[in-house]
């Protein structure tokens, strides 16, 4: 299968190296523009994977930004810790990470 994640993986930019297509019998890479040689779809295939793997490995990281609290709250919450010696912003990245942890 080729895939967009697959050939930027393998260091190729979408528009610029390579453009994909999608008639309805599968995606197929309607023009390679790169000076280097096109890859098989073999080699596009790996790539998919070990992307698919690392993606699958971050899920933590999507997982954090999104309970995070935005840099203005976490900024005001380190100024009122500041003021009033309470550890609000520190409780509020250890339940963080407590609750997704790195795998």
């Amino acid at each position: 299968m080729i895939t967009s994640q697959g050939l930027k993986k393998l260091g190729f930019t979408p528009e610029v190296d390579f453009s994909l297509q999608d008639d309805g019998q599968g995606v197929y890479i309607r023009e390679w523009m790169s000076a280097s040689p096109q890859p098989t779809e073999a080699e596009i295939e790996t790539a998919h994977a070990q992307w698919e793997a690392e993606y699958t490995a971050n899920q933590y990281q999507r997982d954090r930004k999104q309970a995070y609290a935005s840099i203005e709250e976490q900024l005001d919450m380190q100024y009122w810790d500041s003021v009033n010696g309470t550890t609000t912003w520190a409780d509020h990245i250890a339940a963080v990470k407590g609750t997704h942890p790195k795998p």
